[in-house]
C-alpha cells in the first residue's frame, strides 16, 4: 500500500467475542487494518474516545503491546482517577459491541482495558487538584534543595505553583516549585 493510499485509508475493525462461563474467561480478539500494521493509534483514539466517554470515564492511552500476537491495550479511568473492575468490564464490553459494528480485516488482536495503573505519569497537572491526597514523584528541571528528584504529598496545585510536603528521613519538609519546572510527575505508591 502506497503512503498516500495510507492517509485516506479508513479504518475497518473487527472484533470476534467469545467467553468461556465454565472457566469465567472472557476473550476479546481484535481485527484492525490501518495501512501496513496499525501503527497509527490516533486515528483509533478518535474513533473511540466517543464511546468511552459515553460511559463517564476518560480515556488515558490507546497502544498497541506485543510482538508477534498483538494486543489493544486501553487504558482508561474515571474522572477522579480511580478506576474498579466493574467499570472495566463495562468499558470493555462497549468497546468490543462498537468495534464489532465495522468491517473485519486480516489480523487478529487482543483487546485489553484496564487502569492506567497506580503509579501512572500525571499529563494534566490539573489532574493534581481532583486525586484526594496525591502522592508524587516528581523529576524537576531545576533542583529543590539541592535535589532533583522527589517523592511527596501535593498540597496544592495553584497558578501554576505547586507544593509539596516531603520527608528527609524523619523531618517532613515543604517545598514550592514552578510547573514549569516539572520534567516529569507520576503518581507514587505510599509505603
Amino acid at each position: 500500500m502506497q503512503v498516500k493510499t495510507l492517509k485516506t485509508a479508513c479504518i475497518r475493525v473487527y472484533s470476534l467475542l467469545y467467553s468461556d462461563c465454565s472457566k469465567g474467561v472472557r476473550k476479546h480478539s481484535f481485527i484492525l487494518v490501518y495501512g501496513r500494521d496499525m501503527e497509527n493509534t490516533e486515528q483509533l483514539k478518535q474513533l473511540l474516545t466517543p464511546v468511552i466517554e459515553a460511559l463517564g470515564v476518560k480515556l488515558y492511552d490507546l497502544a498497541w503491546r506485543g510482538g508477534k500476537d498483538h494486543t489493544l491495550e486501553v487504558s482508561i479511568m474515571k474522572p477522579d482517577g480511580t478506576m474498579d473492575l466493574d467499570t472495566c468490564a463495562m468499558v470493555s464490553e462497549q468497546v468490543s459491541a462498537f468495534l464489532d459494528e465495522h468491517d473485519p480485516s486480516s489480523s487478529a488482536y487482543t483487546l485489553d482495558v484496564c487502569s492506567p495503573g497506580a503509579e501512572r505519569e500525571i499529563r494534566d497537572l490539573n489532574e493534581l487538584n481532583t486525586i484526594k491526597d496525591p502522592y508524587v514523584y516528581v523529576r524537576l528541571k531545576h533542583p529543590v534543595d539541592k535535589t532533583l528528584e522527589l517523592t511527596g504529598e501535593v498540597t496544592a496545585y495553584t497558578d501554576g505553583i505547586i507544593h509539596l510536603d516531603y520527608r528527609v528521613k524523619t523531618r517532613t519538609k515543604h517545598c514550592e516549585f514552578p510547573a514549569e519546572d516539572v520534567e516529569f510527575i507520576r503518581l507514587a505508591v505510599r509505603f
